[in-house]
């Protein structure tokens, strides 16, 4: 078995893509309630701060902050998860089961990459926010309604207009379809 290394940074800053197991399902913006409460429980428990974030119909991508003494991410991802799974079922919303008997809803990885440095955390950001057009889900970023671009625009880090035309290149650990 193939030992994955995980760069276990306390105080880190991280990109993450994290995907559901049907690349079909739209579960994640059907139920981004459930998904926003299932973050906030995690965060009141294990705190982080999410410094990017968009929510696409079936994966997601977030750039998340731990504590100065914390590095453990997988445990919040399992977690958050969880939760979202739970809140799913209990909804009665169909989820299959694996051989197991386990849920199956999300790929049993995730996809992380280390800040290195405020360059980097701009280009991650960027291809957060531009992801929505990158998958043909609307012509401009600002029309997806499930990103922290509209937190970008508020506080007056980006223009309104941010992404409207252009390209941003490079890919973050999805499978290209």
């Amino acid at each position: 078995m193939v030992r994955y290394r995980r760069n276990l940074l306390p105080g880190g800053t991280f990109f993450f893509t994290v995907t559901l197991d049907d690349r079909r399902s739209s579960a994640l913006v059907d139920h981004v309630h459930k998904l926003r409460g299932a973050f906030r429980m995690t965060r009141a428990d294990r705190p982080f701060t999410i410094d990017a974030i968009v929510v696409l119909p079936d994966h997601l991508h977030v750039i998340m902050t731990l504590p100065d003494n914390d590095a453990d991410f997988p445990g919040r991802w399992r977690r958050i998860k969880s939760s979202f799974t739970h809140q799913l079922a209990a909804s009665g919303a169909p989820i299959s089961r694996n051989h197991r008997g386990e849920f199956s809803l999300w790929q049993r990885r995730f996809w992380e990459h280390t800040i290195r440095d405020d360059a980097d955390f701009e280009r991650c950001a960027d291809y957060i926010h531009y992801n929505p057009v990158k998958h043909g889900l609307v012509a401009s970023p600002i029309d997806w309604p499930y990103s922290s671009l509209h937190r970008y625009v508020r506080e007056g880090l980006l223009p309104l207009d941010w992404g409207g035309s252009g390209e941003i290149a490079g890919t973050f650990g999805e499978r290209e379809d």
